[in-house]
């Protein structure tokens, strides 16, 4: 995808990624610059048109995600990977404290091959790190269908005007 303006041209990427309930991933990402544009929803289960009852019994196979333009001028997909494991745990087979069930399991769900590459390379590496005490469970995955979560789960925590419950940092 390409944004023309007059004399230039921007590249804008886009990755989708789970890690936990898609509001604290959003809120987190809408902070970070080179960050375009984030849209919660649902990905990688079989159901078509999911909602959020539905994916909250943890049935339809698909998981709580983030999708997320980007512009690769100002950050990296290797410094958004980055951000985005320092917002979960990595490690984690089950999701996170207070957000249990299959829909809040991880997930990097990349829109090019190469971005698909470039995410093992960064979790082997992460991996060689020796900063992990346990094995990286995140899977890389082709993105598939994307089904936006319903408006008033876009841009929660903005929408409730309180603060992130997360620490960001």
């Amino acid at each position: 995808m390409e944004y023309t303006n007059d004399e230039s041209v921007r590249k804008v990427c886009q990755i989708t990624l789970a890690g936990g309930c898609f509001w604290d991933i959003e809120a987190g990402f809408r902070r970070v610059p080179g960050i375009l544009a984030t849209v919660v929803g649902y990905t990688g289960g079989d159901e078509e048109h999911p909602d959020y009852t539905r994916v909250s019994t943890g049935t339809t196979g698909h998981v709580e995600a983030v999708r997320i333009a980007y512009d690769p001028a100002v950050i990296g997909l290797s410094g958004i990977l980055s951000f985005f494991f320092s917002q979960f745990d990595p490690m984690a087979e089950e999701a996170p404290a207070g957000s249990d069930g299959s829909q809040y399991r991880s997930g990097i769900f990349c829109h090019t091959e190469e971005d698909c590459r470039m995410a093992r390379v960064f979790i082997r590496e992460e991996v060689a790190s020796g900063n992990y005490s346990r094995p990286i469970v995140t899977p890389v995955l082709p993105a598939g269908v994307f089904w936006p979560a319903e408006d008033y789960h876009q841009q929660y925590y903005e929408k409730l005007g309180t603060r992130y419950r997360k620490p960001l940092f």
